[in-house]
């Protein structure tokens, strides 16, 4: 099934003929439809209240606190899509992976992944290994009613690169001595951790999420030949195991400006774009038949309003000949960010590509 396939035959929902879902579609919309990756999070005073002595793996585990924490971007900002409140090792730490978020640090894994044997340590993914999700999203679904909800999960190659580091890394030396040094290990690794992000994707779209969004956080650390021979046939085991269900697949990386036409190809109906590339550039890059998502520099928003709005309608202009833009930030928002100026930022996109 090709990707507009699947897309023209998805279920008419009551997100169906929202203005997110038929951007994803690449139809007309009645305004550029917007939301923001890390909307749900660390810039919201009421976020940083609710999760108050909560550690992160155990806040993404309780149902009616996703819910809140979710909802909590949709009230404020008035974005066209909620983004499910979650992290991209839950499916990891859920099926007995030894890891914790560290605060200022990120995931941190006991025991690193580097042998035959450790592979052993990750068994599939069962949606009995996280009732969680599926009930906050039917608690979601029905709270949000024509907002469009945004499943996620990490890409396997993002994946790997934490459990064979054990860590955040600047230079991913151990994930690439595995993946030049044992080709076949690193090939059933990512085939593994495919399967388990594929698993996870299900659970959210079969509760209820309107699209899914697979994060490459690290890939762009990688060249071309490498990502297509090492890792994009594993990214498109995922895309692949949902296409079925007709739910637009977004896809996106960070330092990918050498990557998005592998990103698309991969399977994506839609190539988030970090804000190095300009968006009629990325259009060139990722071909015919795909939206784009993103792109303004989340630092802008640290500048005044004016100067804001100004890297906006660039944005904007940019994007004026796509068939199909979803604007976001080129990344996720800044923790110390102001969230009245994503309210704003949200207000002006809509102002201006009211239709």
């Amino acid at each position: 099934m090709s990707a507009n396939d699947a897309l023209t035959g998805h279920p008419q929902t009551a997100t169906y003929d929202s203005a997110f879902l038929k951007a994803c579609r690449r139809e007309p919309v009645p305004h550029t439809p917007v939301w923001f990756m890390r909307q749900a999070g660390r810039s919201l005073p009421e976020y940083r209240k609710v999760r108050e002595g909560i550690a992160m793996l155990d806040s993404c585990t309780r149902p009616e606190l996703i819910t809140e924490i979710t909802l909590q971007p949709v009230r404020r900002h008035g974005v066209d899509a909620a983004i499910y409140f979650s992290d991209i090792v839950v499916p990891l730490k859920a099926i007995g992976i030894d890891l914790d978020i560290k605060p200022g640090v990120g995931p941190v894994v006991e025991n690193p992944i580097r042998s035959r044997a450790d592979l052993e340590r990750l068994r599939p993914l069962e949606p009995g290994d996280v009732p969680y999700v599926t009930e906050a999203i039917g608690l979601l679904t029905r709270e949000l009613g024509g907002t469009p909800l945004i499943g996620f999960a990490g890409a396997p190659f993002t994946l790997a690169s934490y459990l064979v580091e054990g860590g955040p890394s600047r230079n991913h030396e151990h994930t690439k001595a595995l993946m030049y040094g044992d080709p076949q290990l690193w090939a059933d690794l990512l085939d593994r951790l495919a399967d388990i992000t594929a698993a996870f994707l299900k659970v959210q779209i079969e509760a209820g999420a309107s699209a899914v969004q697979l994060f490459d956080s690290w890939v762009g650390a990688l060249a071309p030949a490498d990502y297509r021979r090492s890792v994009m046939p594993a990214s498109a085991k995922v895309f692949d195991a949902v296409a079925s269900y007709g739910v637009p697949r977004i896809h996106f990386g960070v330092g990918t400006g050498e990557l998005l036409g592998l990103l698309g190809e991969a399977g994506a109906d839609v190539v988030g774009v970090d804000w190095r590339v300009p968006l009629d550039e990325a259009a060139r890059r990722v071909g015919p038949g795909k939206a784009l998502q993103g792109n303004i520099d989340p630092a802008v928003l640290f500048a005044p309003r004016e100067a804001v709005e100004t890297k906006a309608r660039e944005v904007l202009d940019a994007a004026a000949g796509l068939e199909g833009h979803v604007f976001n930030l080129g990344h996720g928002v800044l923790p110390t960010t102001d969230p009245d100026a994503l309210t704003r930022l949200v207000e002006y996109v809509h102002t201006q590509t009211g239709r």
